[in-house]
This record gives structure tokens, C-alpha cells and sequence, in this order.
């Protein structure tokens, strides 16, 4: 079942020290900016929360993961503080992820976009399903993956961050993603996928919490300058959201 409500949803469930949180959207799991600010305030409450030790992010329903930035709100910004702002949402999910004080771990179970790929690579370990196949798409459409650049890059190295970007039209295969470190391991089900996240956040859960977050913060040492870089990076896709190129494009694309 998707979800009908046009700004989203957001599901939070808690048990055995594992938080599961769904997202959901009628467009193909897209992210308005209001969905995103609750993702990020949820993530903010958690790493706090003293009874989680890790976290599941998955989205729901059976088609895509993610298709990244909402195309109506895109379609919507009429100045550059407009555009600012919405990229920016990317930028806090990113950083609150980022600095969140638990493991997250990533339910991959179907294709992702854009800013879906800049989630999956914000995860600290993610599964996927063999139709995980994931797409950079935003020169295509006259901006650039300039928010999620250094998640990705982080996760798969420059020059697989480079072959998404400029092959824009391309989609990747999950095997693919699982090769350049994206993904941690990929399945042919999503109940094979299902249990290896069960099986794996279960072992993780039943660690020492004070050595799961120390390693979280190892993993993400050397990114404290992101606070203000993707902001920086937003103001780049917010000038450029604005151009007639990407009007264009955008709207060929609603077609």
C-alpha cells in the first residue's frame, strides 16, 4: 500500500532497540520539502532517543526507494531563496544523518534517484534487492547532484560519482552499486532482503551502544565542514532550479 497524502509519510516504530522508520509518497517515494524536514527532526530525536541502538530506513510499497526532489515543488520555486531553501532540505537530512549517534542501516528494495541515492549513501550500511538499480539524473534536467555529491563520493569514490553524474540518462545496476560500495550486499527477493536487514540490525543491536556510537562518529570523521558545504551546494541547485533549461526539462519530464 502507498501512501495518498500529497506532503507524505512518515511511520516511526520501535522494538528491540531497533527504530524502523518508513517514508512514504504517492509520487514514486519523492521527497517535498516538508517530508524531508520531518525525516531530519526524527533523526534528531533518535540519536538522542537512550532505548535505539540502530536504525532501519526503508520506504514503502514495492515500486522505487526514492525518486529524489519532488518535481512539483521543483516546478514551483520562483526565486532563488526559494530554491535555496528547498536543496537545503537535502542538506539538513544529509548532516542529521551525518551526526546522527546511531547506525543507520538502509532497506534498498527498489530503484533510486537523485536525492534517493544521497540517502542510500547516507546510511552506514546498506542492502539492496537486485532491482535496486540507482540514477544520477540531475544534469539531464539542467541542475547537478551538487548536495549529494559528497555523501556519494564519500561512499563510492569520485570516479563513480563522476560516471553517474555525466552519464545522466544511465541507469546503473544494483550489482553495480554493490561493486563501487554503495550497497553492502544485494538479493533477489524482498524477503531475502527483509531477513538479512532482521538478521543483520538484530547482531548490530546487541552490541555495546557506547562502542556503536564511538564508531559512528570514526566513520564520519573528517566531514564537520559539511554544516556549511551542502548549504553552500544548495545555493548552487537553488540558482540553477531557476533557469529556463531546467523549467523545460521538468516539465517534459511531468508529460
Amino acid at each position: 500500500m502507498v501512501t495518498e497524502i500529497p506532503t507524505g509519510s512518515l511511520i516511526t516504530t520501535i522494538e528491540n532497540k531497533i527504530a524502523t522508520l518508513e517514508f512514504g509518497h504517492p509520487a514514486s517515494n519523492s521527497f517535498p520539502r516538508e517530508l524531508l524536514d520531518r525525516l531530519t527532526n526524527e533523526f534528531n530525536s533518535l540519536s538522542a532517543n537512550a532505548a535505539v541502538s540502530v536504525i532501519i530506513v526503508k520506504s514503502e510499497g514495492t515500486g522505487a526507494f526514492c525518486a529524489g526532489a519532488s518535481f512539483d515543488e521543483l516546478l514551483a520555486v520562483s526565486n532563488q531563496e526559494e530554491g535555496t531553501r528547498f536543496f537545503s532540505g537535502f542538506a539538513h537530512l544529509i548532516n542529521a544523518m551525518r551526526s546522527c549517534s546511531k547506525l543507520i542501516v538502509g532497506r534498498i528494495h527498489g530503484k533510486a534517484v537523485g536525492g534517493g541515492v544521497g540517502i542510500a549513501s547516507a546510511c552506514d550500511y546498506s542492502l539492496a534487492t537486485k532491482n535496486a538499480a540507482i540514477k544520477l539524473s540531475e544534469l539531464a534536467i539542467g541542475i547537478g547532484p551538487f548536495v549529494i555529491e559528497p555523501v556519494v563520493s564519500r561512499k563510492m569514490g569520485k570516479m563513480a560519482m563522476a560516471e553517474m553524474t555525466l552519464a545522466a540518462h544511465e541507469w546503473k545496476t544494483a550489482d553495480w552499486a554493490n561493486e563501487k560500495g554503495l550497497y553492502a550486499n544485494t538479493f533477489e527477493t524482498v524477503e531475502a532482503l527483509d531477513n538479512a536487514i532482521a538478521d543483520f540490525s538484530a547482531k548490530l543491536s546487541s552490541y555495546n551502544p557506547e562502542a556503536l556510537a564511538e564508531m559512528k562518529k570514526v566513520l564520519w570523521e573528517g566531514t564537520q565542514d559539511w554544516e556549511t558545504l551542502l548549504l553552500e551546494r544548495a545555493e548552487i541547485s537553488g540558482r540553477l532550479v531557476l533557469s529556463d533549461f531546467t523549467k523545460k526539462a521538468l516539465s517534459q519530464f511531468k508529460k
